[in-house]
């Protein structure tokens, strides 16, 4: 039995029951879970130890909305000054040259860029699947999640509607409904593991409403219930989008999902910003989740989600860094620095502190990928956390409060060191099992290759 011991913790952030913020403690993983967190744990000749009297230790955070492939079409000058449906249009062409060493490729780059800033847990939303391109990009994804050691929740995208049709994706990326269905069940039943502690569990996630037929949307639904896997889409991200939704289907975008079947404690949405009044009361009522992905909404000015007021209603609510080409980065902690000042700048300085942030970043995102083994310290939980190094430079003077100083201080918002599943991913802020500047030439080879065909 493989036990890694923690010891004589500097500050340690549980997120537990009580919220517990506790110093000199000692905590214990065996065989990827931690069994205990106690003021004096001793160490046994065979056990990995780690002295943790210089660190600060939190949860591991829970990323609850990307796309990795986004990764090879960074800062990309033609899009810079778009806004979400312009920005589409442009990046369809390109994307619809991805192939399947592009796709590992930005995955790894993607997953080394969260555990880096202390992410354990990844649900990536892959919607693009070139005709002509081996159908397999999921495959892909999980194989390279696995590489890597990250936890994964891998959500089948899919767009059904051309612009033919009256959609906006190009034909090349667009898909057969019976195809993406079938796809769908192939992974339920090759990849999802249900079970606590699970390192894979499928999510099913059509694109959003003006990418999709209301048919794929319904038959989704009815899929992923069968099956027990969560649905995960796109909705009501840009004032656009409301324009498509009411002039194509009569509705706005929430009710519209509503008589698809799409609300309810197993689904949640990316972004969430332009919700009125009474459609906030039906995510409240039907435990419908958000990802809030506040570094994207303000690069495409895509507007300020009304999330104060959703944690106030106990709607779930997840933090998310969004596609890595509307971002541009996977860094979970500067998207936790970015959701804490946006917020108290737009509604108020009382609006938003640090530690629901991290709240956001760790038992929100749990709860929408319905993980309760996940985003905290405890007995029983998974051993997934990060460590800071409190004497950086950038932390000197920040003593006083870690939660609030790891959000608004620092020299570089990375981990030090990452743990999944009691496996140290990051040590002195470097991956252990890759070299990054592999993973970088490689991503840079895909990236050149996309974009100069263009």
């Amino acid at each position: 039995m493989k036990k890694l011991l923690l010891q004589n913790i500097n500050y340690l952030v549980t997120m537990d029951e009580k919220r517990r913020e506790l110093e000199g403690f000692s905590l214990l993983i065996e065989d990827g879970v931690i069994t205990r967190v106690e003021k004096d744990i001793q160490a046994q000749p065979e056990w990995e130890v780690i002295d943790a009297g210089e660190y600060w230790v939190f949860p591991g955070l829970v990323n609850t909305h990307h796309h990795f492939y986004q990764v090879l079409t960074r800062s990309w000058e033609n899009v810079q000054q778009a806004e979400l449906f312009p920005w589409l249009k442009n990046l369809y062409p390109v994307w619809a040259r991805l192939t399947p060493r592009g796709v590992v490729a930005s995955t790894r780059i993607a997953l080394a860029e969260l555990l880096k800033s202390g992410c354990t847990t990844a649900s990536d939303h892959h919607y693009v699947f070139p005709r002509g391109q081996d159908s397999g990009l999921i495959d892909y994804q999980i194989e390279t999640a696995r590489e890597m050691g990250v936890r994964f929740h891998p959500s089948r995208g899919s767009m059904s509607l051309g612009e033919d049709e009256g959609g906006l994706p190009p034909r090349e990326i667009v898909q057969k409904e019976s195809e993406i269905l079938e796809d769908s069940l192939r992974l339920i039943n090759s990849y999802h593991d249900p079970s606590p502690y699970s390192m894979c569990q499928i999510v099913l996630a059509p694109c959003s409403p003006f990418s999709v037929t209301p048919e794929l949307l319904r038959e989704t639904a009815v899929l992923a219930r069968q099956y027990g896997v969560r649905c995960h889409t796109h909705l009501a991200e840009t004032r656009d989008e409301d324009d498509f939704c009411q002039k194509e289907l009569g509705m706005r975008p929430l009710e519209f999902m509503e008589k698809m079947g799409w609300t309810g404690g197993d689904v949640w949405y990316a972004h969430g910003i332009h919700f009125q009044d009474e459609e906030l009361e039906v995510l409240a009522r039907t435990g419908t989740g958000v990802a809030h992905c506040p570094v994207s909404n303000q690069k495409l000015s895509s507007g300020v989600a009304r999330i104060p007021e959703m944690l106030e209603k106990d709607i779930p609510v997840g933090l998310a860094v969004d596609g890595s080409a509307s971002n541009d980065g996977s860094n979970m902690l500067v998207e936790m620095k970015s959701a804490l000042l946006l917020h108290k700048l737009y509604w108020g300085i009382d609006s938003m502190s640090a530690r629901k942030v991290l709240e956001m970043a760790t038992l929100g995102g749990a709860r929408l990928l319905g993980r309760p083994d996940l985003g905290s310290i405890a007995p029983g939980q998974a051993g997934d956390l990060f460590m800071v190094d409190r004497r950086r430079v950038g932390y000197a003077g920040a003593q006083s409060d870690p939660v609030t100083a790891l959000l608004t201080c620092g020299d570089s918002f990375q981990s030090d060191l990452t743990i999944v599943a009691g496996k140290i991913l990051v040590r002195e802020g470097k991956l252990v099992k890759f070299a990054e500047e592999d993973l970088h030439r490689e991503a840079e080879k895909e990236s050149r290759t996309m974009l100069e065909k263009g």
